[in-house]
């Protein structure tokens, strides 16, 4: 018979982690965050026309327009529809301090022609230098 005294291994307190619930944590967070990041990435759905065209080469801090094909303007990622008298409130505002003066426009091919030359006229009037145009590949 083995008697245990008070000083035994038994006694003591288990000093070693169960990581085994925060890896559980880590391995749904990962999927979770590779099921959203294309999401993200994607931005508003606008259906693109198509065109054969040099791809220019974009940056992150290029600021980009998308005009759905409502009609409905978005500066940036943000997902709030501008009216044309905001959009060029804001547009002003970035571009005042703004070194780079390059906009970038997603539009609709179902948008209408006249849609996109407001939004362009609007953007050479607060200061923009170059405009380009976003479009799908012709494949």
């Amino acid at each position: 018979m083995k008697v245990l005294h008070a000083g035994s291994r038994h006694n003591q307190p288990l000093a070693e982690i169960n990581v085994v619930p925060f890896v559980d944590i880590v391995l749904v967070l990962l999927i979770i965050f590779m099921i959203t990041a294309p999401l993200l990435q994607q931005g508003l759905p606008v259906e693109l026309p198509k065109a054969e065209a040099q791809e220019i080469k974009r940056e992150k801090k290029d600021l980009v327009v998308t005009i759905d094909a409502k009609g409905n303007i978005f500066l940036g990622d943000v997902k709030q529809a501008l009216n044309l008298e905001a959009f060029t409130a804001k547009l002003a505002a970035i571009f005042k301090t703004k070194e780079d003066k390059a906009l970038l426009i997603r539009a609709d091919h179902q948008l209408s022609y006249g849609a996109v030359v407001d939004v362009m006229s609007t953007a050479l009037k607060v200061g923009v230098q170059r405009i380009g145009m976003i479009t799908q590949p012709e494949k």
